[in-house]
């Protein structure tokens, strides 16, 4: 009976021992992770917070050292570095990867469609994350995304735009494939810049007005400084997503406990940012006006016709790439399924109610 429970002892001990060889393992994981967004543009804070989350929450198995954008390599390269496994991990904007597939714009943003809300929702309960999965996975990657900013500034620049027939003929920077789309449809002219470039753009007549973000990240940019003008809403970038690349064999040596932990970041991160940003917002616009900037809004009728050239841009679209309509079917979908209760909640409800949207048809004969 004694070397029975003897016996028994040394093998729990031997238990106990190879399960801690096995947590000291996953404790020495340490991922190099940096981002799109250089640290003296706001945004690069929803990177640092999941990062801060992160490391609190799974230090025992992962430590990320995160690196601001541009220390390590040129925003434009970190996809092709996460993807191959050169760094584990990178935050990023999706719209900047609609080159390598359509599907990406409308995972980064929409043009005169959802606003933080409807991205929240859509993510979390109406399939978005999946589409997200599906997408990066065809590039070797997990996604988590983990950033929401509501509707973006608009346009500045020292060219009053008050209607969109002042957008005839007008250079404007503008980030995104649709959001071009739609600006050519409106008689504007796409220009890419990066963001540290819109400034100097502004200052120097390059481009007629500009936009880059939410007021709040606007402002700290410094274009009350350079924009005499500020047309809104920012119809372009209705909503805009942010989130991590992950390598997806960096993904799979993580425990299972310890990949989700780094959702449950990911989605603290995505309550937060949208907070954030809408304070951040507020405050900025304020500042905006008490430094001159002259602000105007777009009438409803410009809206509808806004709204009509993005609908005939989404159907456009559609038909040039399966994925690309996939990704927007999931969307109207939602917008279609949660105007049940929606718009029976008006004006108390949380998301916008809109009853003019690309048909759902049209879509699934180009899928």
């Amino acid at each position: 009976m004694k070397k029975t429970a003897k016996f028994a002892i040394t093998g729990l001990a031997a238990g106990v021992a190879l399960a801690a060889l096995s947590s000291t393992a996953h404790a020495q994981q340490e991922w190099t992770m940096t981002t799109t967004w250089p640290d003296n543009l706001d945004l690069i804070k929803i990177d640092q917070h999941w990062v801060e989350l992160v490391n609190k929450l799974a230090g025992e198995e992962l430590q990320i050292n995160f690196r601001a954008g541009g220390t390590l390599m040129p925003g434009t390269e970190v996809f092709d570095a996460t993807q191959t496994g050169a760094i584990q991990a990178s935050g990023d904007w999706p719209g900047y990867w609609a080159g390598l597939s359509p599907a990406f714009s409308p995972l980064a943003t929409t043009t005169s469609l959802f606003n933080g809300v409807d991205y929240l929702n859509w993510i979390q309960q109406w399939g978005g994350f999946e589409l997200y999965q599906e997408v990066y996975g065809n590039y070797n990657m997990v996604y988590l995304p983990y950033g929401i900013t509501n509707n973006e500034s608009g346009f500045m620049g020292n060219t009053p735009i008050e209607s969109i027939a002042d957008l005839e003929g007008k250079r404007l920077r503008l980030s995104g494939r649709d959001q071009g789309r739609v600006l050519e449809e409106l008689g504007g002219s796409q220009v890419t810049l990066a963001g540290g470039e819109v400034y100097q753009a502004i200052e120097r007549g390059v481009i007629d007005a500009g936009e880059f973000s939410t007021p709040g990240v606007d402002y700290n940019a410094g274009f009350s400084e350079v924009a005499d003008y500020w047309s809104t809403p920012g119809w372009h970038q209705s909503a805009s997503v942010f989130g991590v690349m992950i390598n997806k064999e960096a993904w799979d040596e993580l425990s299972e406990e310890t990949q989700e932990t780094l959702k449950i970041a990911a989605d603290a991160t995505m309550a937060w940012s949208l907070a954030w940003s809408e304070r951040q917002s507020t405050e900025a616009t304020v500042k905006f006006q008490e430094d001159g900037v002259e602000i105007s809004t777009l009438s409803a009728e410009d809206l509808a016709t806004i709204q009509d050239a993005t609908n005939e841009v989404i159907l456009r679209g559609a038909c040039e790439d399966p994925m690309h309509a996939k990704v927007y079917h999931s969307m109207i979908s939602y917008m279609e399924h949660y105007a049940n209760w929606r718009d029976v909640t008006v004006p108390f409800n949380m998301s916008r109610s809109i009853d003019n949207l690309p048909s759902l048809e049209e879509i699934e004969a180009c899928m």
